[in-house]
């Protein structure tokens, strides 16, 4: 009987060799939506989702997490920004993902940043994204959510919508406020992205006090749903030193590290000079978030459950977050590079490196090398 274990590294040839020289030399955002487009379709018929599973699922007990209460089969995530709107949720698990994370998600509908907005950057393994929160609104994609099959963990990321009526501080604030208040009774999580670096006005939420406001307005309407703040991983020492001073002050339950970098210096040479516009996913993030990652755990000292994101291509990619901190990682961007077999890869890989450092499961690995 043909499995994943067969099947993943078929597909992974086959995409390397033959359909993804394809795709390269196609728009990104068109072959971004035509992905959303069959991986909904493919969702939506019980035959395709079996034949999905087979061909990439897998799991493993030593993956399994009980994490805020939430049951994570394995701990590899879909980052938000890949499916803004909700439409892959009835597909993720079947491509072996233990969670996924939809957005970001604003109070209002938002067409986002003109195009073009999104480049490949090959020789650098990475994307340049300036989407600027395009998506559908809150309500409607929380309804999507609420009537999905709901077969693995979902989280939220909400945002302000990108518009200069939300600039002002206090419109930004109920922005986000109608965002969470559609979501929270469809997110098993909700992230609250303060660190989009393509949107108007900025990012003023770095600034603690300003932070302090909207999680103190934020608190007021939270009746127990868990909450994780998304960081830039541009962000200075004293930054981070402030921001977690206000974290502390609320109940938070996770920080996840990190958004797109806004450092192009990263780039290989020979890509410099390609037109681009936003903050960077990939390769060039990786080092970043890792160093962000490894501060956080050690001043907050377990407080807060980690989540890495940034530059995972390999299980080796993963572990490294895990050992460096993170119970949970999120990709999105390795997962183009490599074919859609990659998130099964990850996961056994990790089995394997878990077994080679004698870890009997994945909770064991987490922090390590910050001990």
């Amino acid at each position: 009987m043909f499995s994943s274990k067969i099947l993943g590294p078929t597909i992974g040839f086959f995409y390397q060799l033959l359909l993804k020289p394809i795709l390269f030399t196609i728009d990104p955002e068109k072959i971004h939506d035509k992905a959303l487009v069959l991986g909904n379709f493919f969702g939506s018929k019980k035959y395709l989702r079996k034949l999905t599973k087979i061909c990439f699922y897998y799991k493993d007990k030593s993956l399994e997490q009980n994490i805020l209460g939430i049951n994570f089969k394995n701990p590899v995530g879909l980052a938000a920004g890949f499916d803004k709107n909700g439409k892959l949720i009835n597909i993720v698990k079947e491509l072996g993902f233990g969670f996924t994370e939809i957005g970001s998600v604003t109070g209002e509908q938002c067409l986002g940043n003109p195009k073009p907005r999104l480049w490949r950057l090959p020789k650098s393994k990475s994307l340049a994204v300036y989407y600027g929160l395009a998506n559908e609104g809150a309500e409607t994609i929380a309804k999507r959510a609420q009537e999905s099959f709901r077969n693995l963990p979902i989280g939220l990321n909400i945002a302000k919508t990108n518009h200069e009526a939300t600039n002002e501080i206090e419109a930004g604030i109920n922005d986000y406020l109608k965002a969470w208040q559609a979501v929270e009774k469809t997110a098993d999580y909700i992230t609250i992205n303060i660190s989009c670096p393509n949107t108007f006005g900025g990012q003023p939420f770095i600034d603690p006090n300003l932070l302090e406001r909207l999680l103190s307005s934020i608190g007021k309407i939270n009746y127990g749903r868990k909450v994780f703040v998304k960081l830039s991983p541009d962000i200075n020492d004293n930054q981070l030193d402030n921001i977690l001073e206000v974290i502390d002050r609320h109940k938070i339950s996770g920080i996840i590290c990190s958004n797109l970098t806004h450092d192009h210096s990263r780039i290989d040479n020979t890509e410099k000079n390609i037109k681009t516009r936003g903050g960077l996913s990939g390769k060039v993030l990786e080092d970043l978030s890792n160093d962000l990652l490894k501060k956080v755990y050690l001043k907050t000292n377990g407080r807060y459950v980690l989540i890495g994101c940034g530059g995972i291509f390999t299980a080796q990619d993963a572990y490294k977050k895990i050992r460096l901190g993170a119970s949970l990682v999120e990709l999105i961007t390795g997962m183009i590079y490599e074919g859609p077999q990659l998130i099964g890869t990850i996961n056994r890989g990790l089995v394997k490196l878990l077994k080679k450092d004698g870890f009997n499961n994945i909770t064991e690995a987490v922090g390590v090398d910050c001990k």
